[in-house]
Order: C-alpha cells, then structure tokens, then sequence
C-alpha cells in the first residue's frame, strides 16, 4: 500500500475538512485527493513515467509540491525536490545526475531550468500553475496537461509499495559533489510515527509549516506526519517572519518547525514582544547545536522548545524532546527515537559509556536506502545495518544525546549545510591564488558564516575578486562573507591544511553555550 493511502482515507473519513491552508484559500481532502489523482493520471498518462522514475521540483512550496510527493507514491516513482537557492550550475548537475523523466518549475525559475543544460534534455518541462512555459518545445503547462479526473484511487499501480522508494535529497558531500539520499515510502511512513510520538500529534492539530520543503526538515518532520494523520497544514511558499506571525494570529497553529535562524529573525521583530503564542503547544527546532540563550527566549514566551536530532539520511528523524522533557533535557537533542537505535562509538566501533564523546550511529528502517548511483559513498556510511553519521555525542546518565560537534569543517549557516569543498573547488581554480581553506564563523544572525582563508601567488588579489568568484557558480547562501589573507595555510605534520589552526586564524566558531 503506498502512501498516498492515506489521504484517500481521510477523503472518506472527512471529505471536507481543510487538508492544506495556502495563501488564503482552504484545500479540503477531497480536494488534495482529486489533485493527486489528476496528476499522477497525467505523470503515467501525457508524461509516460513510469515506476522507478524519477521526476523533479524545482520551485516554493505549494500545495502541488505535495500532490507530487503522493502522485509520485501512487506510480512508485520516485520525487527529487531541488534547493531553489542552487545556481543553475547546481541545479544542472542535479538534473543530470538524476536523470529526471520530467521536470516540475514553479514560477520564477523557469529561466534556471531553460539555461541549466542537463544532459537529459529530452525530459518534459512542466509549468506549476503561475509559472510561464519557455518557448521549447519540451515545455507544458500542468492545468493543460491534468484535465478533470473524477475523485477516487486514481491510476492503480499495486506494485507501489512501503519498500519502493519515494525521495532522494540531495545533500553535499565533502568532496563537494551532492549526493542523493534515497528514502522509501516505508522510511517516510516510520519517520511520521516518530513524529507523532515527538509531538503528540493529533489529527485536531494545525500545522505550521514554512521550512523549504527541499529539504526533510520542512517536508518531514511535520508537514507530512500532520498529512497522515489528516491534521491541517498551513502551508508558507516559503519563510517571512510578517507572514509567520500573521499565521500565529490568524490561523492559530498548535506546532510549528522553525530553525534558529527563522526563530531569531521572529525574536527579533517588534511584534515577538505582543504576539499571542498561547495556540502553540510547541516549536519544533533542530539542524544545528541550539544555542541555549536561543532555547530561553522561546521558554521565556510560554511555549517549549524541543529539539530534533537527525540529518537528510535519517529522514530526518532519529533523536528528539518530547514537551515533556523540554525542561528536563534542556539543550540536549532528546531521546532515540520512538523506532531508533543510536549508538556512541570510538574509532574502533566499540561502544563508549555514558558520559563519553564518540560517534553517532543511527539505526531504523527510517533511514536511506543509500546514496544514489554511489555505491562507494553509500558503504562507507552505511555499515551493518548502521548510519555513521560522522557527527560527534555522548549520553547523559539519564539517556539525552547531546551532539558535540558537527560533520568535521561542515558549515550551517542559517539551517543550510554549507560544505567547504565546494568552496575550495572555486577558489582552486583562480591562478591569482595560491592555496585556500574555507571555514565557519560564527555569527549573530546566521549562527554561522563562511569565511574563505586566502593564501595569494605573486599576482595580488583583492577580496571582492575573491569573492565575485562564487557569482553564478554556486548559491548566494554558501558564498564566503569574508576573506582573510594569509601568506600560508598552516599544516599540520603529515603536511594536510590545518583546519583548526585556520579556525583560530579567524576566530573560532562559539562553543555550545553551558548551562
């Protein structure tokens, strides 16, 4: 039984309870239901995909983003959300790695796709509703292409099932070169039991939701548990902290995920003073260590603040606070998740006791499938059944995980992962320069900033060539805020760029603030 079950269920329990909320109009069950139908009618129809397929989204949330999600379930196809801050390089590697049978572009980014030139050209390119076809004759327009399908189950397919996959998001590596996590439609169906158990979601329960649904975050840890359980969820194209407390006060939400840099911004606004918080029953936060200064101000307001632990190839979740422990475990990223194993190892695999800081190894039928046409990546993070998530733990003595460090040199500046080999890789390609390193800084906004270390050749170089370096090539959010020169990178004995010595060159990141 795939996933797009559930909402034909709730279509027959309640037909005309308001599924989506999006930009001022209520989408019903029955609705969201026919939506899903008519496109995956169209996808195995007019676009021929087929099961194992995969089919792209490049654009804001939307209500259709979603239909996507359960239309591709219903045909076991396979859905590729793209990060729309990518530049058009980014988005055709993607593509062409992924190889998509057809292409779904929201408005304002048709150009990016038009100008991408992935090799699998010959993929349909299909407008979302607001968006306008290029002049190629691969473009469509989806409300040309759906027609009126009568509700009910749509295009049957009953080799669609919880073991076929349904995602793969792509993350970056350290090597610089994304890689797709693969997640099943059994991954996503654990992860949303985890979800309701984080939260005690209830299918009373309103959802917030302005997290990009490119990444699990935003599609995963409620906006589709909710969709399970048929809660409502008010969806945002994308984050605006005007818009979200205008959702607050009008919509009255009962959850909400919101990262440390959209919880700032909203602090940071005149209205966080008045704003009537009492409909939230919690908020939701993870992607990066907490500050706890961050954590008090939310508490401050009435409202727990619980975080999750996990990362794109756990779905995410795979660690989190209940409300109940949000005091209790107060800077901590929770407990195992309801259907997860975690382990702390040293480098040797052996398990470390209480107390002690090893690895995090995650275990669960949540977790990826493995990366994408790399097989080589995939054995080497997942190992016997385990994630080796490369980040660094320990529990307490009364079982919190506490995350110590992240992905060695990983940067997360304002909840996206920034990975200083895709920086490097640009900056290795200027003769003027002789050698570089990337690393974070801390900062007040962003909690982190990329700040490029330059070492010049003899040719001289300014910071602002450096960093119109990175225009075009790679999105704005990962360009360096800063340029430090250096006549040479410190090294350590093997002759490797120091990192922690160039962190301390510029300032090392803060630490995770004690209690």
């Amino acid at each position: 039984m795939d996933i797009a079950t559930w909402i034909d269920r709730h279509a027959v329990f309640a037909p005309d309870k308001t599924a989506i909320r999006f930009a001022g109009a209520d989408i019903s069950y029955a609705a969201f239901a026919d939506r899903i139908n008519g496109i995956a009618a169209t996808l195995a129809g007019r676009l021929k995909v087929e099961k194992g397929d995969r089919v792209a989204h490049l654009g804001f949330n939307s209500p259709d983003m979603l239909a996507l999600v359960f239309a591709c379930a219903r045909l076991g196809a396979v859905f590729v959300p793209i990060n729309w801050r990518l530049a058009a390089p980014e988005v055709a590697g993607i593509l062409s790695d992924c190889t998509p049978a057809a292409v779904f572009i929201g408005q304002g980014f048709e150009a990016i796709v038009d100008d991408a030139g992935f090799e699998h050209r010959d993929a349909p390119l299909v407008a979302l509703p607001g968006a306008s076809p290029g002049a190629k004759p691969a473009w469509h327009r989806l409300d040309d292409l759906i027609g009126s399908p009568a509700s009910g189950q749509g295009p049957a397919n009953d080799r669609a099932g919880p073991d076929d996959p349904i995602l793969i998001v792509y993350t970056s590596g350290t090597t610089g070169t994304p890689k797709g996590a693969v997640l099943t439609q059994r991954a996503l169906a654990v992860n949303a039991d985890n979800s309701i158990h984080m939260h005690g979601l209830v299918t009373d329960d309103v959802i917030l939701s302005t997290l990009p649904m490119f990444h699990v975050g935003g599609l995963n840890i409620q906006t589709l548990p909710a969709l399970h359980l048929g809660a409502t969820v008010v969806l945002h194209d994308k984050f605006d902290p005007e818009s979200a407390f205008d959702a607050i006060e009008r919509d009255r939400p009962s959850l909400a995920v919101l990262v440390p840099a959209q919880l700032d911004a909203l602090i940071a606004s005149p209205r966080w003073a008045d704003v009537d918080l009492s409909c939230l029953r919690t908020i939701s936060t993870g992607s990066t260590i907490i500050p706890l200064r961050l954590i008090r101000s939310i508490h401050e307001r009435g409202v727990p603040l619980i975080q999750v632990y996990g990362s794109t190839e756990t779905c995410p979740i795979a660690a989190y606070l209940t409300i109940a422990d949000a005091e209790t475990g107060i800077g901590s990223g929770g407990k195992p998740a309801l259907n997860n194993a975690l382990r702390i190892v040293d480098e040797a695999g052996n398990d470390l006791p209480t107390g002690v800081s090893g690895e995090i190894l995650v275990a669960g039928e949540n977790l990826m499938t493995g990366y994408w046409r790399n097989p080589e990546e995939t054995a080497a993070a997942l190992r016997n059944g385990w994630f080796h998530s490369g980040d660094i733990g320990h529990f307490d003595e009364r079982g919190f995980l506490f995350v110590d460090d992240r992905k060695k040199d990983l940067i997360i500046s304002g909840g996206e992962n920034i990975y200083p080999a895709e920086l490097e890789n640009v900056l290795a390609d200027c003769p003027k320069i002789k050698e570089a390193a990337v690393v974070g800084r801390a900062d007040a906004r962003w909690g982190e900033v990329a700040v490029a270390v330059v070492a010049a050749t003899q040719v001289e170089i300014a910071a602002g060539e450096v960093l119109q370096l990175f225009e075009g090539r790679l999105a704005r959010f990962k360009h360096p805020r800063d340029v430090v020169f250096v006549e040479a990178l410190p090294r350590n004995a093997m002759g490797k760029i120091d990192k922690d010595a160039v962190r301390a060159l510029i300032g090392a990141p803060a630490a995770r603030e004690a209690g």
